[in-house]
């Protein structure tokens, strides 16, 4: 967990007839970040919709805990854009409860294809559709804290991209163990030749 900055050290003189809120953001900064609040209230819009479907009490945990940590993020990020200034706490780490075993390999099943009934949607559906969401966010997000020119606002959009990567590698897990995410490896050789392709670099410095 990270401390977010006092914007006080930053600020710059204000022109006249500029008003103090004038100096909190700028242009393109309001509107990624409006479409960071807009991508988050998507997300906890649908896991809600998700949690009156979802039947595998694992996965409905999983859903609640993630909305609770995706809502609290959303409320501290409106706080801090509103204010200019540090929210009322910093952002939290997110903790996963899946473990880092992963299944490799792939089993056959039946193809894939959009279903014609509201009725055929499953946990391994919603499981994925919370990973779009979830991938979706932390990539908004990421390019957001790249134009905010708010050194809180930045801070705290920043130190929330690794807490959805966390989240989309818990859902990862969940899937995974259960056959709905599998992972292809390529041949021993192939494998072999990929990871010795680069080696460390030495004598690089700049002078």
């Amino acid at each position: 967990m990270q401390q977010t900055l006092n914007p006080t050290n930053n600020t710059q003189q204000m022109m006249p007839n500029m008003q103090a809120t004038d100096t909190l953001h700028g242009g393109h900064e309001l509107m990624d970040v409006h479409e960071v609040l807009g991508c988050l209230t998507s997300t906890l819009d649908q896991y809600l919709l998700y949690q009156q479907q979802v039947k595998d009490p694992e996965l409905r945990d999983m859903l609640n805990r993630q909305h609770q940590f995706i809502l609290d993020n959303y409320n501290i990020l409106c706080e801090c854009f509103k204010s200019g200034r540090n929210p009322s706490h910093h952002t939290t780490r997110y903790t996963m409860t899946q473990n880092n075993d992963v299944i490799y390999g792939l089993q056959p099943g039946q193809p894939k294809k959009p279903h014609t009934n509201a009725s055929q949607i499953t946990d391994q559906c919603i499981s994925g559709y919370m990973m779009g969401l979830v991938k979706s966010s932390a990539s908004v997000m990421t390019m957001g804290a790249l134009e905010v020119t708010n050194p809180v606002v930045r801070r705290v959009i920043a130190d929330s991209v690794p807490n959805f990567i966390e989240m989309a590698y818990e859902i990862f897990q969940y899937q995974n163990k259960h056959g709905y995410y599998q992972v292809a490896r390529l041949d021993q050789n192939d494998m072999v030749n990929v990871i010795n392709s680069y080696a460390p670099a030495t004598g690089q410095q700049l002078q």
